[in-house]
């Protein structure tokens, strides 16, 4: 199972955001990575280098590596509606992801390692694939063994965010996928447009 495993902080200074969640040691250094820190001069970003930043913040904030991504850009681009837009729905739409939204982990890191050690079933069936796409009205819930879990009970109870397109049920500790978010109730803050351009280039 591949996945990114580098220094997840560095990454987050390099596009001036905490795309890995809550980090100290990001807010402590919120500025580009580099040996002169804030005073180092930078030039101004080519074309490309803005729109490559743009597609590599999406990478990184949905844990997908380059030929996965890619891939999702084909279907995106195959599919109805505004490819950027459809790309970013079929991000959310992961199994991982929407496991990280309901609450059930503080990361999509976590919430994909709960999916991936079986701890998440999807309409009463174990689901071990970070990467599963689902469809409206898929229940997505913790497992009948898997509730006792302090790490999802701690990260339900801390859970502040409530998405229109998703339901919860704490009692029931499950969820419905009601149905694929439209854009603007993504709050991932990736310009779509740029990724489309330097794709079709």
């Amino acid at each position: 199972m591949a996945r990114y495993t580098g220094p997840k902080t560095k990454i987050a200074r390099k596009f001036g955001e905490a795309i890995f969640g809550d980090d100290k040691s990001f807010e402590k250094r919120n500025y580009p990575p580099g040996q002169h820190g804030n005073a180092r001069r930078r030039g101004k970003k080519s074309e490309y280098a803005i729109q490559l930043a743009e597609k590599q913040k999406a990478k990184y904030t949905y844990g997908i590596l380059e030929r996965q991504f890619r891939n999702i850009f084909k279907k995106a681009t195959a599919a109805p509606g505004i490819t950027g837009q459809v790309l970013l729905q079929m991000c959310e739409s992961r199994l991982d992801n929407v496991v990280y939204r309901m609450g059930i982990s503080p990361s999509r890191s976590g919430a994909r390692q709960l999916v991936s050690h079986r701890h998440i079933t999807v309409n009463g069936e174990k689901v071990n694939i970070p990467s599963y796409q689902l469809k409206p009205g898929d229940v997505v819930a913790v497992r009948e063994k898997s509730k006792s879990l302090s790490a999802i009970n701690d990260s339900l109870a801390n859970a502040s965010h409530v998405y229109e397109w998703i339901t919860w049920n704490g009692d029931k500790k499950e969820g419905t996928f009601v149905s694929v978010p439209e854009r603007i109730q993504i709050p991932e803050n990736i310009n779509e447009q740029f990724i489309v351009e330097l794709y079709s280039k």
